[in-house]
């Protein structure tokens, strides 16, 4: 079985022909995928990644940085992933998900047919930043820009009390991330990206080109950084149809 503390299956799928891996934004958790979960074909079975110090791990020390994040995941995923299977990472998860794969390349493991990149600059455009810096009013700024959580959830002392330390950790974890121009091999790279998004402009989108030798394809969806929460219906088509054109 995959380590119970890193992984959660929301709905499970025995016959499923392949594993879609997906990892979350700064500050999110396992549970942002369960819709997606559910949306996916019956021949995917979604497995979303819970980081260290949210929800049910709030206990434990979230990750130093996305290496050790990176290195971590590949420990609890090492021998799980029998057969096929993607990675889907949105915003920070798409470079904790390049990284994965790339450690899975180096140490000669099965390595994902796809990774699919959402709402972030490839890995060699990384934008660096000082959002982790910010006092909490700057961090609660922070989301009400970017969306993706009811802004009345920013008013409740109680829950941002709990929200903000591994939102903070997340971002000083992934704006002081080291570029690489490194590149998978012969992994197909799917980028979405919502044409509205802050943090991602289109020609930082298309730069994930060469985080791989093998294909490229690029979605643009009408949106901000969190388009997919309007758009996860044609995402999760356009996701179900890719792996199965991976696994025929």
């Amino acid at each position: 079985m995959t380590e119970p503390n890193w992984v959660r299956i929301f709905h499970r799928r025995p016959e499923a022909v392949c594993r879609l891996v997906c990892f979350p934004h700064a500050g999110g958790s396992a549970s942002y995928y369960y819709a997606f979960s559910e949306l996916l074909g019956p021949d995917i079975e979604l497995l979303a990644i819970q980081y260290p110090g949210r929800q049910d791990r709030c206990a434990e020390k979230t990750a130093g940085s996305i290496a050790e994040l990176a290195e971590a995941i590949c420990e609890a995923l090492t021998g799980e992933l029998d057969g096929p299977f993607a990675f889907f990472g949105h915003s920070m998860g798409a470079v904790a998900a390049f990284e994965v794969a790339r450690r899975f390349q180096q140490r000669t493991q099965p390595a994902p047919s796809r990774l699919f990149a959402s709402g972030y600059p490839a890995p060699s455009r990384l934008r660096g930043g000082t959002v982790h810096r910010r006092d909490d009013a700057g961090l609660v700024a922070e989301l009400r820009l970017l969306g993706g959580i009811d802004p009345r959830w920013l008013d409740d002392p109680d829950l941002l009390a709990t929200v903000l330390p591994p939102l903070r950790a997340d971002y000083h974890a992934i704006e002081t991330h080291p570029r690489t121009a490194e590149q998978l091999r012969g992994t197909t790279v799917t980028m979405f990206t919502g044409d509205a998004d802050p943090h991602t402009t289109l020609e930082e989108g298309r730069a994930w080109a060469g985080a791989t030798t093998g294909p490229f394809e690029f979605h643009v969806f009408r949106g901000g950084h969190f388009y997919l929460d309007d758009c996860l219906p044609r995402l999760a088509r356009h996701v179900t149809d890719s792996v199965g054109r991976s696994t025929r």
